[in-house]
């Protein structure tokens, strides 16, 4: 009897892609599928290796890029020379008014500190941290993969995965943040994420509930960068309750964990600072709003009602009730959580380039950005089309889709928010390889077969776009001499061999640029003004005021600070910023030759990129 042509469309998909024995390849994917806990574990080895290769100069050179990362150093080493779990101020940031208040969690710095001591074992404490930037981020790459491979094998066909790591080669945005150096807090952001939506794709509904809802809690324990997709994924499992009483399982599990969870995330993490009613981070803010909504969640699911509208009914009075909450309660964080003032707005955080929308970027830049999550909301669409009389399957499928449509739609408000946007996009993208790649194995021709195949797999992944891009002659521009210059000061400026002749003058504290800040601490024995962390609003702006001011003015905050030098990198990104806004300021004057009574110029050696002076008080 002649089979369905649904079901005969499945067979062909399991035989692409981890089943049927009628030929190498397909038993090479059986083979991946049945064995798909080893894959993932060859697969993240594949990328260890690949990752630190395309690194090594920075490993070797401790090239931690971003300012992030050189602060996460700093703050590790301070916790391990003594200073208290809980104390998360950075010391080493404008000590004449008892250092910076840096709103971390000490979680990301275990592994790190882990690393390194177990390093010291084998070789010397440079050398052991040059190990542990390089291996501490690769950790959660493991967790991202397996995220991934469990929701591609939920939502599409146990072999999935297979293209959904091939979707994830082309995630630039996201595999950056995994890179060696990258030693952030974003990867395990990105990691946790992964994990959400694995729960949320989940078929046993308790275990989903309760994988998404720890996941959650790490999250949040972490950091709050997350939070918009959190809150979409609490908002998809009491949505899928309301569609199925089923679904109770899953939401009940979701909120006695996220409950649970954010609680013990804040008595082991949250820093002493954190405990006040701050919005940037896990306070009693959101400590307060996650275990009302848990404790709203758990007495209406409890009981749950019969009929879908007396459960809309109650998930929306819960969901009034929580927001009712946090605006009477939490007034102050009803706005930007960062809470940084207008001025500090004006001269700092208004011209972050990773805060723009992407519009705001090159052609090439958003092209590469946005392709493959533009196939990523495509693969989500067909997925939910293929699945459309299946409801509990579909229920599982809306739920990331509809988070991966958020993502994406931020992007046009904050670049940053490309690597989850990206990662969102993999499975979707996996979705249309792993559903059409079979029906052009089917076709006579072995040209079609091969070059369609081809074509479909790099459109599909988002892959086509960065490749045919690298081939098109880019948009002729004549590089200025102020961009060469640019250019090369971004470079130089932070590298070991610029740092190392101001790591020669006696220690003291240094009035800088917000961006060397975190630098000048990692690298050198020195003290410096800040770095660009919206609760160290007055260096920010003291630093900006400073370079755009007048002498007088620059003097008289430079003294504010108990500053024993002057430090700057003429023509990097900020020092451009400076000229522009203020041509008669400062700064501007300083990069013109000008010299003053109160400044005495230090000798850096004729190449380095940096300049220095001692300040007479």
């Amino acid at each position: 009897m002649a089979l369905p042509s649904r079901v005969k469309c499945l067979e062909r998909q399991q035989i692409a892609f981890g089943g049927g024995e009628t030929g190498v390849p397909e038993r090479l994917l059986g083979w991946m599928e049945r064995h798909w806990r080893l894959v993932v574990l060859l697969v993240w080895l594949l990328a260890c290796a690949l990752f630190a290769w395309q690194k090594w100069g920075g490993i070797v050179g401790f090239a931690l890029g971003d300012t992030d990362d050189n602060l996460r150093m700093a703050q590790v080493r301070a916790w391990m020379n003594g200073q208290g779990w809980y104390d998360l101020r950075q010391y080493r940031f404008d000590p004449a008014f008892g250092g910076a208040n840096i709103h971390w969690s000490r979680i990301i710095d275990l592994p790190i500190a882990g690393l390194i001591l177990l390093g010291k074992l084998f070789t010397t404490g440079a050398n052991a941290e040059r190990m542990a930037v390089a291996v501490a981020p690769l950790l959660p790459y493991a967790v991202l993969l397996t995220g991934i491979t469990l929701t591609a094998r939920r939502l599409i066909n146990p072999g999935a995965f297979v293209a959904a790591f091939i979707a994830l080669y082309f995630a630039g945005a996201t595999n950056g943040m995994f890179m060696p150096t990258r030693i952030d807090h974003h990867g395990w952001q990105l990691a946790m994420l992964s994990l959400v939506i694995a729960g949320l794709a989940d078929p046993d509904r308790r275990r989903g509930g309760l994988t998404a809802g720890v996941a959650s809690a790490v999250s949040l324990s972490i950091g709050l960068e997350m939070l918009i997709y959190l809150a979409l994924a609490a908002a998809a499992q009491v949505l899928m309750w309301v569609s199925d009483e089923r679904e109770r399982d899953r939401l009940l599990a979701y909120a006695i964990s996220i409950a649970g969870g954010t609680a013990i995330g804040f008595l082991l993490f949250a820093s002493y600072a954190n405990r006040a009613a701050v919005c940037d981070a896990l306070s009693p803010v959101w400590l307060s709003d996650a275990l009302l909504g848990g404790a709203l969640l758990t007495l209406i699911v409890w009981k749950s009602p019969t009929r879908w509208t007396t459960r809309l009914a109650l998930a929306a009075a819960a969901g009034v009730a929580v927001a009712a909450f946090h605006a009477l309660a939490w007034p102050n964080c009803l706005e930007r959580l960062e809470g940084v003032s207008p001025e500090v707005d004006r001269l700092w955080l208004s011209n972050v380039r990773e805060a723009k929308p992407i519009t705001q970027h090159s052609e090439r830049v958003i092209a590469t950005v946005i392709s493959l999550p533009v196939a990523g909301l495509l693969g989500w669409l067909w997925l939910s089309f293929l699945h459309r009389r299946e409801p509990e399957h579909l229920r599982r499928i809306l739920g990331p889709a509809a988070i991966a449509a958020v993502s994406f739609a931020l992007l046009f408000w904050q670049t940053r928010a490309g690597p989850a946007s990206q990662l969102l996009g993999v499975v979707g993208c996996a979705a249309l390889t792993a559903t059409l790649l079979p029906r052009l194995w089917n076709a006579k021709n072995s040209l079609v077969v091969v070059l369609g195949s081809s074509a479909l797999v790099l459109v599909a992944s988002g892959g086509a776009t960065p490749i045919v891009l690298k081939y098109l002659p880019e948009k002729q521009e004549k590089v200025t001499e102020s961009q060469r210059l640019n250019n090369r000061a971004n470079r130089l400026c932070p590298t070991l061999w610029a740092m190392r002749s101001v790591a020669k003058q006696p220690k003291g504290m240094v009035f800088t640029f917000i961006d060397l800040g975190p630098r000048l601490i990692t690298v050198t024995k020195h003290d410096a003004l800040g770095g660009p962390y919206h609760r160290n609003g007055m260096a920010i702006a003291d630093s900006m005021n400073a370079m755009r001011g007048t002498p007088e003015q620059a003097r008289a905050l430079i003294l504010k600070h108990r500053s024993d030098y002057l430090l700057t990198c003429p023509h990097m990104n900020q020092a451009t910023i400076f000229r522009a806004q203020a041509p008669r300021g400062f700064y501007a004057q300083l990069e013109r030759g000008a010299t003053f009574p109160w400044l005495q110029p230090i000798d850096l050696g004729k190449d380095s990129p940096l300049k220095m002076w001692r300040v007479l008080k």
